[in-house]
């Protein structure tokens, strides 16, 4: 293993914008955005707009952090430096379990679509598969990550783009409607813009938010950047608008074309969209494109995982072998770990009911939200840490400061007390804080308030 202990900075632009919109637009758009419209209807376009903006001062709050500081493990770190050492471990370690139960639902999700095309192979081997290949894209070297993310990345958005093109041309032209345009009535014609008033909108809040989960690798790239100062707040700027071009652009199509009510009574959205136009294989088309959406956010857990490992190990948070990096300038222990967790994940997926891993993901969804908060808190901790000069070099400013991160940070509270409303959520808001409580005793159990205070 290399001597060197410093990551690679082989990440360019394209590839952390493609990263980044990768990791958000998830397969959660191409399948599950029906249940969220059946709460809100045609408002569900409301919900993405709010929960976009929220997500787009969190995004420039740690923008504001990550170009005056490109480290390795992004909130973590600052976590650590401005709220202390175990804030930093809750972090990382929260962050780092989050990927791996998303990652453990994406490769079972891999077996799951190969069934489509090859029905007597079990899922398990594709599983297995998908996790051996993107473990070995990761060890490589980061470029290679890079290089296979972008490529899953611009599948699905060339994918969303086909959709939203098409859909333009059914709602405006009449293609695949006998020349007839449908138009966009069908937003207000089944019992309103918002058939199920305020309380649709807030019950959809919590779907939408964690809609835009993975926007905030960006950050955890920043380690890896090769131009940091200028590819960070680049990526951040575009990936909001564009974000917010694809959830709002292609649900506005799916429901100016179809009832809202009608919206996932009969498959996929997107598949409906282009058998609509007369292309037969479209399921075929939406089911490679879904794969490679669970095989990205696979590739991006894998990514994550490892550099929060990484991380928490240079802060002695976690065994001192996670900081070993390779000959490639990636960290190889700390990937390989995290790649065998996600072994006994296919395994579990098998062996357990489905109904346990609602809970286990339900500590993940708990988890976005901590993290959020944390890098509004830490933020806020770090431009106080400031005098008035530096705060003028400041390259690159969160939004609105401190207004916009205080009503961010209640937004976010509100968002968990929506959780906690519905029967549904509630869970979430049970296990999440014991979850929390676990870690905060493994942190005082091993010791590591005692070794983060050595330098």
């Amino acid at each position: 293993m290399g001597g060197n202990q410093q990551l690679q900075r082989g990440l360019e632009q394209r590839h952390i914008t493609l990263m980044s919109l990768g990791a958000a637009i998830g397969v959660g758009l191409f399948l599950g955005s029906a249940t969220a419209i059946q709460l809100a209807g045609p408002a569900i376009l409301i919900s993405y707009i709010i929960g976009g903006l929220a997500i787009f001062i969190i995004m420039r709050a740690l923008g504001e952090m990550a170009v005056h500081n490109p480290v390795s493990g992004s909130f973590s770190r600052y976590a650590k430096d401005y709220l202390g050492p175990l804030a930093g471990y809750i972090t990382g370690w929260n962050y780092w379990f989050l990927w791996v139960v998303t990652c453990m639902a994406e490769i079972t999700a891999v077996g799951v679509y190969m069934k489509m095309w090859f029905p007597d192979t079990p899922s398990w081997i594709w599983a297995l598969a998908a996790l051996v290949i993107m473990t070995l894209v990761n060890l490589i070297a980061v470029k290679a990550y890079g290089e296979f993310e972008f490529w899953f990345a611009l599948i699905k958005i060339i994918a969303i783009l086909a959709m939203i093109f098409v859909g333009l041309g059914v709602i405006i032209f009449g293609i695949g409607n006998s020349g007839v345009a449908v138009g966009i009535s069908n937003l207000w014609t089944n019992g309103g813009f918002a058939p199920n008033g305020i309380s649709g909108i807030f019950m959809s809040l919590q779907m939408v938010m964690f809609a835009y989960l993975g926007v905030e690798m960006i950050g955890v790239t920043a380690g890896e950047a090769k131009n940091p100062k200028k590819v960070i707040p680049n990526a951040i700027n575009t990936v909001f608008w564009r974000i917010l071009l694809f959830y709002v652009g292609a649900l506005f199509v799916i429901m100016s074309i179809y009832p809202w009510n009608e919206v996932g009574n009969n498959g996929s959205p997107f598949v409906l969209m282009f058998e609509q136009i007369g292309i037969g294989p479209a399921a075929g088309i939406i089911n490679f494109v879904v794969l490679t959406a669970a095989l990205s956010s696979c590739n991006s857990g894998i990514f994550s995982t490892g550099r929060m490992l990484f991380n928490l190990a240079e802060q002695k948070q976690a065994p001192a072998s996670f900081k070993r990096i390779s000959g490639t300038g990636v960290p190889s222990k700390a990937i390989i770990f995290s790649a065998t967790l996600l072994l006994v994940g296919v395994l579990l997926n098998y062996l357990v009911p489905e109904k346990v891993f609602i809970w286990v993901t339900s500590i993940s969804t708990f988890g976005a939200v901590w993290t959020w908060g944390i890098i509004l808190l830490s933020q806020l901790k770090f431009r106080k840490s400031l005098t008035k000069g530096e705060v003028s070099k400041l390259s690159y400013k969160a939004l609105f400061y401190p207004y916009g991160s205080y009503i961010v940070l209640a937004f976010l509270i509100l968002v968990l007390g929506l959780m906690a409303y519905f029967p549904d959520t509630r869970v979430a808001v049970i296990v999440g804080p014991i979850w929390i409580i676990g870690l905060v005793f493994s942190y005082y159990k091993n010791g590591f308030h005692k070794k983060s205070n050595q330098r």
